[in-house]
């Protein structure tokens, strides 16, 4: 949750999907992010679906998180280890800082859930004072995803801001 006072953090999220992006198949993930972000006092500004492409991704990322009205990033998809699968690639490419404990994090901490969790390859990484995190392509591992990561979010996002002021004056 945001310091009392200031304003919600704000949050886009992005779904990763061939299907999705086709309205093949419905944006159940992106719904459960919505969900456990409101509960954990983020604001959505942002959803949108993209196929499953490196560039299409990145070019995302880059552009919500550069757009300063998002303060977190959180992505649904494209973690396996399918060959479309290139979430992870596509974040590597924009971010400038990673932060690899909330991925491990969630994977230790889903292990105990699912022997499949040790398979992801999520990624989380800060750009243009913007955190943003890979979540699995299921609602339920969103689910238990988030679980473990929801908790240590909004201070990773006090910590940015912090930042954000050292590096503005």
């Amino acid at each position: 949750m945001a310091e009392q006072g200031k304003d919600p953090f704000r949050l886009a999220i992005l779904t990763v999907s061939d299907a999705g992006s086709k309205g093949e198949r419905a944006d159940t993930s992106g719904d459960v992010i919505s969900e456990a972000a409101a509960s954990g006092g983020l604001r959505e500004v942002y959803r949108g679906i993209v196929p499953d492409e490196k560039d299409l991704v990145s070019q995302r990322l880059a552009q919500w998180c550069d757009g300063g009205e998002v303060d977190v990033v959180l992505t649904t998809g494209g973690t396996g280890l399918g060959p479309r699968d290139v979430t992870p690639e596509a974040t590597r490419a924009v971010i400038e800082l990673e932060v690899p404990g909330l991925p491990e994090a969630m994977r230790m901490g889903t292990l105990e859930k699912t022997p499949f969790a040790m398979l992801s390859r999520s990624v989380a990484g800060v750009r243009s004072g913007c955190l943003i995190l890979n979540l699995p392509g299921s609602p339920t591992g969103v689910r238990e995803c988030l679980e473990v990561a929801m908790p240590a979010i909004p201070h990773a996002l006090e910590m940015i801001r912090g930042w954000r002021t050292h590096a503005a004056g």
